[in-house]
């Protein structure tokens, strides 16, 4: 079967809401899968095996009878232990009333979970994952040896690792607010899982990561480390992450995980099938424009280049087929809201999506003025890819 292009179709968008989203992408697992090691093989296809079967679930599940929750000041929580079986949630382990557990993933699960919905308040003054203070769930100890974490449209998914290349998911604030941070997107962006769209979509979410994980521990943009899973890694991996926004394609090169394969620029886009048209490897492109827009601002992330990327997420120009160019022009007009026409802060913008080869340096036209007007006109859409 074909995979469908259009970002724009309703079979897409569709399946954006009910998409679960995972930490690890499909590549990897396959990489792992490899490994000589027949422990670790087997548990790289149990992990391949779980996630196609938790897509093809939840793609036929109809999320529109779903119940809202009791709206508080922040969302309530609740944990789940799903006790190494793939029935969702769970044994209830934690909840609102409840104090720590004796199990350390279910309080890291927790830790996450609150340090996200407390920066999406304090930061953005926004009421939980879709702005209405929806009780937010999660389940640990998902599956045997399952090596991923993932969102699934309704809550919090984690699994133990393997012990050999992964810890715990539990163990990464950003790699949680990652997961929860596409929560936000499909409420705001609507952003198509595919092709340039998905990679923006994947972007995003580590956008979110990067800025609760920064938040959490009071670093300026120029003191944080800009890795996205770095305590995942067991100490025995040659690589200090799963992606580096800083440096995307040098995470990691190891013998079993193989090599960072992220660009930074246009001119290294990755064309392919696989991963949904390699939304996991492109992301590393806008990564790299966060990155270098937040440096170059300065000062705490969450208060220069992250009010900027959240604004034009929630631009109303924001389509599912919205690619890299369009998302760029509208963080210049975000910027220039916020900081003013010619301001420092958006030719900062500005020169970072030029940095990556979004967009090219004198060739933009003019911003336009009333700032009513969003994306350029006659932007691309997305093309079909070889294999």
């Amino acid at each position: 079967m074909a995979l469908n292009t259009d970002p724009t179709s309703h079979a897409t968008v569709t399946s954006q809401r009910m998409r679960p989203l995972h930490i690890l992408p499909p590549y990897l697992m396959r990489q792992l899968g490899l490994a000589q090691d027949p422990t670790l093989r087997l548990a790289a296809k149990a992990t391949l095996r779980i996630d196609h079967a938790i897509r093809s679930r939840r793609l036929s599940e109809d999320k529109r009878s779903a119940k809202k929750a009791t709206r508080t000041q922040l969302p309530e929580i609740a944990i789940f232990d799903a006790e190494h079986r793939e029935d969702l949630p769970g044994r209830a382990v934690r909840s609102a009333h409840q104090g720590p557990a004796g199990d350390p993933s279910v309080n890291e699960a927790w830790a996450g979970l609150q340090a996200t919905l407390q920066f999406l308040n304090e930061i953005f003054q926004r009421d939980g994952l879709d702005g209405d203070g929806h009780r937010l769930r999660a389940s640990v100890h998902f599956g045997e040896r399952y090596m991923n974490a993932f969102w699934d449209g309704q809550q919090m998914v984690f699994g133990d690792g393997d012990g050999v290349i992964f810890k715990s998911f539990t163990a990464a604030v950003d790699v949680i607010a990652h997961e929860l941070g596409h929560g936000v997107i499909a409420d705001e962006g609507q952003l198509a899982y595919v092709y340039e769209p998905g990679a923006l979509n994947e972007s995003l979410a580590d956008v979110f990561g990067s800025m609760v994980k920064q938040f959490q521990q009071g670093q300026h943009a120029d003191q944080a480390d800009w890795l996205i899973g770095d305590a995942l890694l067991m100490p025995t991996i040659r690589g200090r992450a799963l992606r580096s926004l800083a440096a995307p394609g040098t995470a990691y090169d190891d013998p079993v995980l193989g090599r960072d394969p992220q660009p930074a620029h246009m001119k290294h886009f990755v064309r392919t099938r696989e991963d949904n048209g390699g939304v996991h490897l492109n992301s590393g492109i806008p990564n790299h424009a966060f990155f270098l827009a937040s440096v170059g601002i300065g000062g705490p992330t969450w208060e220069g280049a992250g009010p900027v990327w959240y604004d034009a997420l929630r631009d109303p120009a924001v389509t599912p087929s919205t690619d890299f160019a369009q998302f760029a022009r509208l963080t210049e007009l975000a910027a220039v809201r916020r900081y003013g026409l010619e301001s420092r802060q958006w030719r900062v913008v500005r020169e970072a999506w030029a940095q990556v080869g979004v967009t090219a340096r004198g060739t933009e036209r003019p911003l336009p003025w009333p700032l009513g007007l969003h994306a350029r006109e006659g932007a691309s859409t997305i093309e079909s890819v070889n294999e």
